[in-house]
């Protein structure tokens, strides 16, 4: 879409008519520095009214930051990065910028793009493309661009349009070029500034950064002015420095520039064979000085006035070109971005393409329809044989750091470690509470970061490992508490940071929100944590969509139980081998397997035998003291219950008494 001219535009540049700019272009650097400050004060004005964005809390972005840090998003980021092909995508990915979607039909927009970027026939060329944003700030901000600054303006414009012109003969050529609307779409309402574009290239030379003759009228007419002055000058000179070198005044002719004039060299013994002449200055050695002859310093003047005319009316030309770029800086940005947005999908489809990714689909709980149509829609989350991207990465090798890097070449270089074994997860719809029980590395950790990271790259329009067609709900956010939080700086121990973490966790919480917790309650005493955590957990219940949580406590495994929004998993673990299979057992309860690890690992018999007897004691005593604890809790609730039922009939029982009184009182005043 062309501009509407505008004063502080270059005129007449419609190039394909074969209009020449010499007719338009006639400014001084005066008007192109007022130029330059009425488009810095009018950028300034529109920041200055554009409605501010929203933004997240200093503390909610802290909790962001550091459940990506627990998920290790930023080494998903970094793989993306891998297949981006523009300074500005590797940028974005590598510092963890890549657009999340922040609604549902957002996310999905990202999901239709990536499967866009799947099917593409062929890589698109981002060549010519940099990252402009610093030269479009400096131009807003009133500084003069230099002739390389404008000309890689100017040619990432032209790449950008090329890029789009490329998707368009994609989808033009292709049977099913429905297939890339999402792409085409990233770009069909982008103001590609045809006519800025065509004066930048018409008045610069970018290979040479030079400003052409054809800039303008006056500036041909001074080079070429001055063109004519040093060949007369070199001409007049080379003639003296010739006499010079003939009568013996120098051993050979030198003709030179010092102090920004042309002169001749000639020896300090000599020099009286240029009578009249002015010294510039002489060798090291004062042997030899350099002279402007007399009949020079005429043409000399005339060459310092019109070179400094020539470079006055480069920075006018210039000028206008910077005013011009500070005027669009807008429409600029907004291209950039929009080709960064096509950068980071085509990246998100090559990765797709390398880990053998599947698109998610987004599940709403408690959909009859979806129900009825698949019955695996009982589910909220649905996904088999998921693999954990960053395990998975690590057996297919490593992207080749070459100009295969966009085809998502494996370079073999690296040792290939085992294929993950992939996981299956299936989460009711009533289910708000997931309680994974199991030995230590036993996979438990891991289970939940899978899921935690999927649910990120989904929400990003990443496809992820897994098999047919997963679904997950959209969390409009991921909170994590995984890892140790303890912190000598701020005084903390690992449970008084865990608690700290919990107790945000608790306060940011919605209900569309996913929570992820490590070992809850852990780091105290057995019985206070399992206290805790019960509270805590049946807190979380009714306001989350869903929380994942790991522990060793038998007692938080039974709160399924009583509570059907509860739901247990166990990690599978290998008696025979002593070894875990990383499977989910879903309904299922997990031991420790403390002693039979112990055992596995050469442990003093005589300590474990005595262990036994210990736990065979102390087994039926911690039982009761665990359901005395649970009865203590459910029973606190029934009477909190009871007493806000007998609150609530009170008030019932007073209001129907100021009711009957107003109702009797009405009626009496009517009879008389």
């Amino acid at each position: 879409m062309a501009a509407a001219a505008k004063p502080n535009l270059l005129l007449a540049v419609t190039i394909p008519t074969k209009v020449s700019l010499r007719t338009g272009l006639v400014c001084n650097t005066r008007l192109s520095q007022l130029r330059l400050r009425t488009a810095a004060a009018a950028a300034s004005s529109s920041r200055a009214v554009a409605s501010p964005v929203p933004s997240e809390t200093p503390e909610a972005k802290q909790m962001r930051l550091e459940t990506e840090a627990a998920l290790e998003w930023d080494g998903v980021c970094a793989r993306v990065s891998e297949f981006t092909a523009t300074a500005a995508g590797r940028a974005a990915c590598g510092a963890g910028r890549v657009p999340v979607g922040r609604s549902r039909e957002e996310s999905e927009r990202l999901l239709e793009q990536t499967a866009a970027a799947v099917l593409l026939s062929a890589p698109l060329d981002f060549g010519g493309v940099e990252d402009v944003s610093a030269v479009i700030a400096a131009a807003a901000g009133g500084r003069l661009l230099a002739v390389r600054e404008i000309c890689g303006v100017g040619r990432s414009i032209r790449a950008a349009r090329g890029v789009f012109d490329q998707l368009k003969r994609l989808s033009e050529e292709t049977p099913d070029g429905r297939s890339y609307y999402p792409l085409l779409d990233i770009l069909q309402d982008c103001d590609f500034l045809t006519e800025l574009v065509q004066s930048i290239e018409f008045c610069l030379d970018s290979t040479l950064s030079v400003v052409l003759d054809r800039a303008s009228n006056k500036l041909a007419t001074i080079r070429k002015e001055r063109k004519k002055n040093i060949d007369m000058l070199e001409s007049l000179l080379r003639d003296a420095s010739t006499k010079i070198f003939q009568a013996g005044g120098i051993d050979s002719p030198v003709v030179t520039k010092r102090r920004s004039r042309m002169c001749v060299g000639v020896k300090a013994s000599h020099k009286h064979l240029l009578p009249g002449g002015i010294i510039l200055s002489s060798s090291g050695s004062g042997a030899t000085y350099f002279m402007e002859p007399r009949d020079a310093i005429k043409l000399n003047n005339m060459e310092v006035k019109l070179s400094g005319d020539e470079r006055a009316e480069e920075l006018a030309i210039l000028g206008l070109l910077t005013s011009r770029i500070a005027d669009s800086q807008t429409r600029i940005r907004h291209l950039m971005a929009k080709i960064l947005e096509l950068d980071l999908a085509c990246a998100r489809g090559l990765y797709a393409l390398w880990i053998n990714g599947v698109r998610p689909a987004f599940t709403v709980r408690n959909s009859s329809t979806q129900t009825q149509l698949d019955p695996n829609n009982e589910c909220s989350v649905f996904i088999e044989g998921i693999q954990h991207p960053l395990l998975l990465e690590q057996s297919l090798g490593m992207v080749k750091e070459s100009t295969e890097v966009g085809k998502g070449q494996i370079s073999n270089e690296h040792p290939i470690s085992p294929m993950p074994i992939p996981l299956d997860l299936q989460v009711r719809n009533d289910t708000r509470i997931i309680v994974i029980s199991g030995p230590n590395t036993g996979g438990k950790t891991a289970t939940m970061k899978t899921l935690g990271l999927a649910s990120l790259m989904s929400k990003a329009g990443m496809f992820f490992p897994a098999k047919g067609r997963p679904r997950l709900p959209w969390f409009d956010q991921v909170l994590a508490d995984i890892g140790d939080h303890q912190s000598l700086e701020h005084s903390l121990s690992t449970f008084s940071g865990h608690i700290s973490r919990l107790r945000k966790i608790v306060q940011a919480v919605s209900k569309d929100s996913l929570v992820l917790i490590d070992e809850i309650g852990s780091g105290t005493d057995p019985s206070e944590g399992v206290a805790l955590s019960t509270s805590i957990l049946k807190h979380l219940a009714s306001r989350l969509n869903l929380a994942i949580v790991t522990t060793h406590y038998a007692d938080l495994s039974r709160l399924n139980a009583i509570d059907t929004r509860f739901e247990n998993a166990a990690m599978e673990f290998c008696l025979e081998t002593l070894q875990p299979t990383y499977r989910i057992l879903w309904g299922s309860t997990g031991n420790s397997n403390a002693l039979s690890i112990a055992r596995s690992i050469g442990f003093d018999q005589k300590v474990l035998a005595r262990a036994h007897e210990w736990v065979e004691k102390l087994l039926p005593d911690k039982q009761k003291e665990r359901q005395g604890l649970l009865y203590s809790s459910l029973l606190d609730e029934r009477n909190l219950l009871e007493s806000q039922a007998n609150e609530a009939a009170s008030v019932l029982s007073d209001g129907e008494r100021l009711y009957n009184e107003v109702h009797l009182f009405y009626s009496v005043d009517l009879f008389f």
